[in-house]
């Protein structure tokens, strides 16, 4: 009875952690294997011959040695590749992250019920907040169903870092500040930070230990809104988030010299949930086309943006969303996660809020003020430029594909990525008439604090249906015979074809 009832309980959000396994170590042969045949669709017969022989080289030579030395690193790590992977991708690059690393983009919610509209920004980032609040609830009580691929878990070490996370840069290497608590182990942050006109305000996520509801979120918003509108812009310190690293870290260290209550604020700011952006543009988006919304969401004001945090909430003036986020923290899945979650509370309530317009008695939103010297607002103008300069250079189109969707595909019998992998190939092949060399991540969230690896989709399979289907001599049998083998020999039906 007691195994019964155990069994019956609602999974943790966390309670696989301890049972994951390890990440393995690739075979030497495996990956030398794997590293030829990305090489070979790139390579001439004399360049593949060159590669290879180098390849044998290493693997008879210094190869082996330092594939032991993984091997014992592994014995002592669960996860070998973890901090190798966060300090090379994340924190040892100097280069600015904002728009470099961080992920960013619109949110779906324009297309079930907040399409673009004057004057809804302050109230539907208020119903947004309430159930983004509900999310970090969830996570904190360990009510947020562990993921799964099929019946085997997956690692959810990463949902610890949405809220109450910062990276902090340093000279040499940044580090990343994560202050969110479960319940069980003991108090969390539960402050929100919000930006507007280069200020920044801060103010409690909870009420007498209860999270505030919309209504109460929407009179804080207002507040600021209101005092912003009235009064002049503010500094605009967090530009300096945009900066080289090193730059930023030596700023960073001037600001906390010049007054300790400076250090203070950061704090605040590092350890708050998330970051509320009260932006003024008006992107208008449309179900077919996010192109405005994704540039102002990947390079718009960065006085009201905290480019560090693990997740700004964007809320623009026309009513519509998006989010700008710290990456080396957590991998954008989960952030996708919440969001599905958010869109599916939305749809559920026609995006409005259905419970008490009552106002409780709290805190008015408290203004966090930097001191500020001359050194940093020079700092401070010197940021603006080189993100201004970056921005320039920088192209986006997001045009949205609603000719069909993955249903479509996988009523076909076909998996909807290798249709879309397979379909860029093709794509980029008959523009530039050779193959392309592409990236596709892959997950080790199978195992032990597993993020992504890389996976090389232009395979000499792929790249041989490519040239059948840009060939007019070649029949449809020979297109489906490469077909067929560029997805690893499965038997695939010719509507493949037809799609592309």
């Amino acid at each position: 009875m007691a195994n019964h009832l155990s069994g019956s309980l609602p999974e943790r959000t966390f309670q696989y952690q301890s049972s994951l396994p390890p990440l393995p170590v690739p075979s030497l042969e495996g990956s030398l294997s794997k590293y030829l045949e990305a090489v070979r669709p790139f390579a001439s017969e004399k360049e593949f011959k060159a590669t290879a022989d180098i390849v044998r080289k290493f693997q008879e030579g210094v190869g082996k040695e330092l594939h032991q030395k993984l091997l014992q690193r592994a014995k002592t790590k669960r996860n070998w590749l973890e901090e190798w992977w966060l300090d090379a991708a994340y924190l040892e690059s100097r280069i600015p992250a904002q728009l470099n690393v961080n992920f960013a983009g619109p949110a779906p919610y324009l297309e079930h019920c907040w399409p673009p509209a004057e004057g809804t920004q302050l109230q539907r980032a208020s119903v947004n907040i309430w159930h983004t609040l509900q999310y970090w609830n969830l996570i904190r009580t360990e009510r947020l169903a562990p993921q799964k691929a099929g019946k085997t878990a997956l690692d959810m070490d990463q949902f610890r870092m949405l809220f109450c996370t910062c990276k902090v840069p340093g000279v040499k290497k940044d580090t990343i500040r994560n202050y969110f608590k479960t319940e069980s182990e003991g108090p969390c942050p539960s402050h929100v930070v919000v930006m507007c006109r280069g200020r920044l305000f801060t103010f409690d996520g909870l009420c007498d230990g209860e999270i505030i509801t919309p209504p109460e979120i929407l009179r804080q918003l207002r507040y600021v809104k209101e005092r912003c509108e009235a009064e002049p812009e503010g500094d605009g310190v967090s530009a300096l988030t945009t900066e080289e690293r090193t730059r930023w870290a030596k700023a960073r260290e001037h600001l906390i010299n010049i007054d300790p209550h400076n250090e203070t604020i950061l704090e605040t700011i590092q350890s708050s949930l998330f970051i509320i952006s009260l932006d003024e543009k008006k992107p208008y988006a449309t179900p077919d086309n996010y192109t405005n919304l994704t540039v102002e969401a990947l390079a718009g004001n960065p006085t009201v943006r905290w480019g560090d945090k693990s997740y700004n909430f964007l809320m623009f003036s026309d009513g519509t969303c998006g989010s700008t986020c710290d990456h080396s923290p957590y991998d954008a899945m989960v952030l996708v996660s919440m969001c599905w979650y958010i869109d599916q509370q939305l749809r559920d309530t026609e995006g409005k809020w259905k419970g008490s317009d009552a106002v409780r008695s709290m805190p008015l939103p408290e203004e966090l003020v930097f001191t500020v010297d001359e050194t940093i607002s020079s700092y401070i103008s010197q940021a603006k430029q080189q993100y201004l300069e970056s921005t320039r250079d920088l192209q986006v189109i997001c045009y949205a594909f609603t000719a069909f969707g993955k249903a479509a595909i996988k009523q076909r019998k076909l998996h909807p990525d290798t249709f879309v992998q397979l379909a860029m190939q093709l794509s980029y092949y008959k523009i530039h008439k050779k193959p392309g060399s592409c990236y596709e991540t892959a997950t080790t969230r199978k195992f032990f604090h597993g993020r992504t690896e890389t996976m090389r989709p232009c395979t000499q399979d792929a790249v041989d249906w490519c040239k059948a289907m840009t060939d007019p001599t070649t029949d449809t049998n020979v297109r489906m015979f490469a077909v067929v083998k560029s997805q690893g020999g499965k038997k695939k039906r010719a509507v493949f074809l037809e799609l592309t």
